[in-house]
């Protein structure tokens, strides 16, 4: 059997055994038969299987060059390095597609491992079936529209190799934490349709999804991330983020979930947002799969997306079934999901999530509106008009600014009601701290509105979470006798989940850091030099002093050398390429970078002329490693 007989009927056996537990699991709750249940359970673990033997063969394929597959020859070349054939299973859209439906399948494989002993739960039943219904979705595509192992009617002698840009280490870790990201939060949203379908709508879904829940984002911050620092070392402009319809489709899951995680917390301690809490997990899945919509439905233009392929319109049909489904589920329950409970005031711990939420949904909806803005223009006006990176900055940064300080006010205030002398005696040293830095931020030059505060509510953020550790210590110390650091640790071992969230929020306060200081104060300059010349930019000069040609691998490779100083103190030379692969339509810019935490120096050269005259672009981006080390 070849690798490609194997993968088609890998993936057609995967649907019928999704399909199969479909039946079961319905033949078993309409009959209340556990022997149809367990079945339809034990199905799902085929799905895996099949799924997995579909992926292996998939692989083999491009190991062997197997140029025949058009999918193959569309992604991969006989020079393409192991390396990088590893990462163009998921280059492009089918075989993300099948990564896709591969990874979901593992992960329901598990939920059905863990659950072996709950069949007689009322729930459980419904979260196989949901499971069931959203992996049969995948390979349905997979099998009648866009399938990986698609034949050419001949064979070429090599392929048309992979995106320059794709070939990039950083490519065979970010789409995979996207994806791992996106597909995660699958397992809770089929929890909580669970849950109001079987009327059990106790904390018990909340409490079994909380590390999926928690996992899936840690993936997804992990991809956006990693995309951030691709782009910023291969796109060749110099920053890291532009506000792209497909990074905003990754970054509008990434705030709904992190409202999720925060109102979560409150539902488990006292009880309440009980339908909130219903209705953000459901939008995060849905917007996961809008991302995915606009990724493979070509309706807005992007340097990450696939293009037009066929399955926006499937990806939108389902999405909307997914959204009215849930709706009614919603509506139908919202007088069980209701409390008596509420909120007792505003100085409220509680409260200061609600807000928290608040912000991270305008964020989420702006952003929203921004990316979808084009299409909703060309429905009214009939033509596409787009709004740029400046509507995103001008919108979002002063709610990501009371965001941030609504990081650093959430761990001061009590649970219930906070009184007057509780805010005294927490609110005093990190205010007091902070006012001190802004204020020596100013006389140092920090004048600009939003940087100087951006930064004064660092500090103040930063002041409260070191407040928060210390004042743990110090509690276990006077309790316990224990020396300093055996009590810190103790203590946020202990409470971990509660020490973990600071130490996110601190992660959060040096990103802020890094992009505030590399947006805010970004130097940017281009030349045209001659072998000999140089250039100037800030405290730094740059000196075209070599250039060389050489072939690698699949690749020429055309360098300058240029020698930096800095405030007339040497410090080495630098290299900055143009590569033109084999296969590759246009050449590419590779970039150079100096990087040290105070600033990233950074060097391109977008233009070679004749007697290897050079057009060197150069930047400065104050503190950018900070948000690196943040993330």
């Amino acid at each position: 059997m070849t690798m490609v007989t194997l993968g088609n009927l890998s993936q057609a056996a995967a649907l019928l055994a999704g399909f199969a537990a479909m039946i079961l699991l319905l033949t078993g709750l309409m009959r209340n038969d556990l022997r149809f249940i367990e079945a339809g359970r034990r199905a799902l673990f085929a799905v895996a299987l099949f799924a997995s033997m579909a992926a292996v063969a998939l692989s083999r394929l491009f190991f062997t060059d197997a140029f025949q597959v058009e999918y193959v020859a569309s992604y991969s070349d006989r020079a393409l390095p192991l390396f990088y054939k590893a990462t163009s299973f998921w280059a492009g859209q089918e075989g993300s597609l099948l990564f896709w439906g591969w990874v979901l399948s593992l992960y329901i494989a598990l939920v059905a491992w863990n659950t072996r002993g709950e069949l007689r739960r009322k729930n459980t039943p419904y979260i196989y079936l949901v499971l069931a219904g959203v992996v049969s979705f995948f390979f349905l595509l997979l099998t009648t529209v866009s399938s990986p192992f698609a034949l050419l009617p001949y064979t070429p002698a090599d392929g048309q190799g992979l995106n320059p840009m794709l070939q990039n280490p950083g490519m065979i870790f970010h789409p995979p934490t996207l994806f791992l990201g996106y597909i995660g939060f699958t397992i809770p949203f089929a929890y909580a349709i669970a849950a109001m379908i079987s009327g059990r709508l106790d904390q018990d879904w909340l409490r079994k999804t909380r590390r999926w829940n928690v996992v899936s984002w840690i993936f997804l911050t992990i991809g956006i991330i990693l995309g951030g620092q691709w782009a910023y070392v291969e796109l060749g402009w110099g920053g890291f983020w532009a506000w792209d319809p497909v990074e905003n489709a990754s970054f509008i899951p990434w705030l709904i979930s992190t409202a999720f995680i925060h109102t979560a917390i409150i539902q488990e301690r006292r009880n309440v947002m009980k339908v909130w809490n219903m209705a953000l997990i459901v939008l995060t899945f849905v917007a996961c799969i809008f991302g995915t919509y606009l990724v493979r439905s070509g309706v807005l233009q992007s340097v990450h997306d696939f293009g037009a392929t066929g399955l926006g319109g499937y990806f939108l049909f389902f999405m909307i079934i997914v959204s009215l489904a849930s709706t009614l589920l919603i509506a139908e329950s919202y007088s069980e999901l209701r409390t008596k409970h509420s909120l007792e005031s505003l100085l409220s711990r509680e409260s200061t999530f609600l807000f928290n939420n608040v912000i991270l949904l305008a964020i989420a909806f702006s952003t929203l509106f921004g990316t979808v803005f084009p299409l909703i223009s060309e429905m009214v006006t009939g033509k596409k008009l787009t709004v740029g990176e400046p509507f995103f900055n001008q919108v979002n940064t002063p709610l990501f600014l009371i965001l941030l300080a609504i990081t650093g006010f959430c761990p001061l205030i009590s649970w219930r009601k906070a009184s007057a002398d509780n805010l005294k005696k927490n609110f005093l040293l990190p205010f007091l701290l902070s006012l001190a830095g802004g204020a020596a931020l100013a006389i140092a030059g920090v004048r600009e509105f939003y940087p100087l505060t951006a930064f004064t509510l660092c500090l103040f953020v930063a002041a409260t979470i070191v407040q928060e550790f210390v004042g743990g210590a110090r509690a276990r110390q006077r309790l316990t006798g224990e020396s300093a650091i055996t009590a810190l640790l103790r203590v946020v071992w202990k409470l971990r989940r509660r020490y973990g969230g600071y130490v996110v929020h601190m992660g959060l306060v040096l990103m802020v850091i890094g992009i505030t200081g590399s947006t805010a104060f970004k130097l940017e300059k281009e030349a045209t030099l001659r072998m000999g010349e140089a250039m100037t930019i800030g405290d730094y000069r740059l000196e075209y002093t070599g250039f060389k040609t050489y072939k690698k691998r699949n690749r020429t490779v055309y360098a300058a050398t240029i020698a930096v100083a800095k405030n007339g103190v040497p410090l080495g030379e630098m290299e900055t390429e143009r590569r033109y692969y084999i296969n590759a339509r246009q050449p590419t810019t590779e970039v150079s970078l100096r990087t040290t935490l105070k600033e990233d120096l950074y060097l391109t050269m977008p233009m070679i002329g004749r007697d290897k005259v050079i057009t060197l672009k150069a930047a400065v981006n104050p503190l950018l490693l900070w948000g690196w080390l943040g993330g």
